[in-house]
């Protein structure tokens, strides 16, 4: 069955729900549309304000051929593809077929580069939907060719209004003796977002269908919208709680070297379509606070990752994510060095601004020679082995061990040249 939220896509400019400053009568877009020429623009605003909606209305509304990519998992080859099918379209119509990309803002710049030649000759109108700034996520040459219009959050009363409408024209809901009683809860769990509104007036109508049969009507409140919702909702909220749970659940599982479930929480936040530079963001923290220097390399591979991704994009990019990933959960662990910054930190803040020893203090000037600045200095690479006991502390916290070396390998390796070089000064 067609879900309640594609059943109920308005079919004119005037059943459509919000932006009436874009599509209202005398807006800027209206009168565009209106005139059957429009640019190629981008629609910014939140998830759930009608995006997608809009670009579908007015290909319908100006009988042009369309297009839909969604960034999350089209390639350059799709690109091209669908501009190939735009270009054999316009032999036969008007030019302007509308190529409509969802979540623009993931592709990469050669995947945005890819549709330049096309929106200058004309062969596509582009739509581009974007729930981020495209003045940092879309490349200059490719904005500089398109209108932004912004699109803003629907109103409480604008998502009311979309539940009666759905009550009262949907084929089957209109069949079904259906009372709101309260409306708080289903617009709490919504976020403002259409879509996921009358998704939850649809799970609300079909599990309780039984008791409607029966001839009961069924009376909405708060209670039962929470209850329902608890017990069936699955979904990845990429600003919501579920954020914070499946990215901590990613973190855990390659800090506990688990590769499996390292790969199911990266997927599970793909499919989301989190965004991909946040969850590098995240390796490259674990590349250093969890695996550290008892594999150094995990750092190189993670802002590896990173550049990677930014310049393949997305469906590409999730194979580089996973490699990183298993190689992350793989790796030996040890968090030394985010203890000992830490214990270092700590020290500061109890210690306070201690005086830098003064044969360790930079010496430009005369004055300062003659105070004795940089005196008794002892340049490592003149002593055997390019190594020399000093003092680099400050001599209330000499001896001080602020870095401890984890228990693995490499660390252990580097535990007994501490512990050589340093024997009578830090007891390692």
């Amino acid at each position: 069955m067609t879900p309640l939220a594609e059943r109920m896509r308005p079919q004119s400019l005037d059943t459509y729900v919000g932006q009436q400053h874009l599509v209202g009568e005398g807006a800027v877009l209206r009168q565009a549309i209106e005139r059957g020429k429009i640019p190629s623009f981008i629609l910014w605003g939140p998830p759930g304000v009608g995006k997608t909606t809009l670009a579908q209305l007015i290909a319908k509304l100006l009988q042009k051929p369309f297009f839909q990519l969604s960034a999350i998992n089209a390639g350059v080859k799709d690109i091209r593809e669908a501009i190939e099918s735009a270009d054999k379209q316009n032999l036969f119509q008007q030019k302007g077929a509308i190529l409509f990309i969802d979540e623009i803002h993931r592709f990469s710049k050669s995947q945005q580069d890819a549709l330049l030649g096309a929106v200058e000759k004309g062969t596509v109108t582009l739509i581009g939907a974007t729930t981020e700034n495209p003045s940092f996520e879309v490349i200059p040459a490719l904005l500089s060719r398109c209108q932004v219009y912004v699109l803003q959050h629907l109103t409480k009363d604008e998502l009311i209004g979309l539940v009666d409408r759905a009550l009262a024209e949907d084929e089957i809901l209109k069949t079904q003796p259906i009372e709101i009683q309260e409306y708080d809860a289903m617009l709490l769990y919504s976020g403002g977002d259409a879509r996921r509104l009358l998704n939850a007036l649809e799970l609300i109508a079909n599990f309780s269908a039984p008791e409607m049969e029966s001839g009961k009507p069924l009376v909405v409140t708060n209670d039962l919208v929470r209850e329902l919702i608890q017990q069936n909702a699955a979904l990845y909220d990429k600003t919501g709680e579920q954020h914070y749970d499946i990215i901590s659940a990613f973190i855990k599982s390659m800090r506990g070297s688990d590769p499996n479930a390292a790969v199911y929480w990266l997927a599970r936040m793909l499919d989301g379509g989190e965004d991909i530079e946040f969850i590098a963001r995240r390796m490259v923290i674990l590349a250093s606070e969890d695996v550290g220097l008892a594999n150094p390399n995990a750092l190189l591979l993670a802002t590896t990752t990173m550049d990677a991704i930014r310049m393949i994009g997305m469906p590409e990019a999730r194979i580089i994510l996973s490699q990183c990933a298993i190689y992350l959960a793989t790796s030996p662990k040890s968090n030394a060095s985010y203890m000992a910054i830490g214990n270092a930190l700590q020290t500061v803040k109890q210690t306070g601004s201690l005086p830098v020893p003064l044969h360790l203090r930079n010496a430009p000037t005369k004055l300062m020679k003659e105070l004795n600045y940089g005196s008794g200095y002892q340049y490592a690479h003149d002593f055997q082995g390019n190594f020399v006991q000093q003092a680099n502390l400050p001599e209330a916290i000499d001896g001080t061990i602020l870095y401890e070396p984890g228990a693995n390998a490499t660390e252990e390796r580097v535990r007994a040249q501490l512990r050589e070089q340093w024997k009578g000064k830090y007891k390692y």
